[in-house]
């Protein structure tokens, strides 16, 4: 929780601030996805994030200097800079659910996406990144941008010893790559994902098995790319074919390679490819991070 202190406002300041019937706090609330509340001289903002509530409190100062303290100047403060992407639909979930950005750099992911071949996401866990990628590699298909959706990963344990996996290969492989499945599973269904995947529309397989391929009319996404070494990502990035695009996600503080014996293909690339203009790094941080407020304290201890 943060807050906001308004002691320098009048009585009658603060009454227009919270507006007729708290229409102007139940806007802002709506608007920030939180709780917004009024306590004598402060504004209390109910929740932990913090770079959301930096977003409220410089949305507020500008509505304060602008000495209009009214529903239609703080929706138009609002609307005018740059908190202006929590209204924009990123896409629709299988359910019908809306999805939004629920932060700036999701919001700037997106649209580096759909107007770049090639995007590194780079960033902590629970930012959002795959299943923003999906997102959009699932809506390139549908307007038949692309033909099809390949989403892949290194099979590097994390940090552990599985052994031997029973089972065909498939059985082997899928628990790397399940949580691609749920993104997809979230966005089309089970049901449309197993049938796209029976007729090799979209493909989830392991980096290994990308060697040796053009991938045309495609719409690839690596996933925890931070466990890719140099030779394997320079493998990745040149099977881009003709109307293609590529998505590179990963965190380099969550790297599972002997790091004596290699370097992640990951950090490798943003050394040598972040000057080229037609590829976009989107830089992800702590404050990005989108699920349980307790996750972004775990890893801010952690580091």
């Amino acid at each position: 929780m943060y807050t906001f202190d308004i002691s320098k406002l009048t009585s009658e300041e603060i009454k227009e601030l919270a507006g007729v019937n708290d229409e102007n706090l139940k806007f802002l609330s709506e608007t920030y996805r939180t709780d917004i509340v009024l306590r004598d001289n402060e504004i209390k903002f109910l929740s932990d994030d913090e770079e959301l509530f930096k977003k409220f409190k410089s949305h507020l100062e500008r509505v304060i200097a602008n000495e209009d303290i009214s529903y239609d100047s703080i929706k138009q403060s609002y609307k005018d800079k740059d908190c202006f992407f929590l209204d924009k639909v990123l896409g629709y979930t299988f359910s019908g659910k809306p999805v939004k950005p629920r932060t700036l750099n999701q919001y700037k992911l997106s649209e580096a996406i759909r107007n770049s071949e090639l995007v590194f996401a780079i960033g902590p866990a629970g930012t959002g990144k795959t299943y923003i990628a999906i997102l959009e590699a699932v809506k390139a298909y549908k307007e038949g941008q692309v033909k099809k959706i390949i989403l892949t990963r290194p099979a590097v344990e994390a940090g552990e010893s599985l052994g031997f996996l029973p089972g065909d290969l498939k059985e082997k492989i899928d628990p790397y790559l399940m949580p691609l499945y749920d993104s997809l599973y979230d966005i089309m269904g089970q049901e449309t994902t197993e049938k796209l995947i029976e007729k090799e529309v979209i493909e989830v397989l392991p980096l290994a098995y990308m060697r040796g391929r053009t991938l045309n009319e495609a719409f690839v996404i690596l996933d925890e790319s931070q466990n890719t070494t140099k030779s394997q990502m320079l493998m990745f990035l040149t099977r881009l074919g003709k109307d293609s695009k590529m998505v590179v996600n990963g965190d380099v503080t969550q790297i599972d390679l002997n790091i004596a014996k290699n370097k992640s293909g990951l950090i490798v690339a943003k050394e040598k490819l972040a000057r080229v203009k037609k590829i976009k790094f989107i830089e992800f941080t702590n404050n990005d991070i989108v699920r349980n407020p307790l996750v972004q304290m775990i890893i801010e201890n952690f580091e």
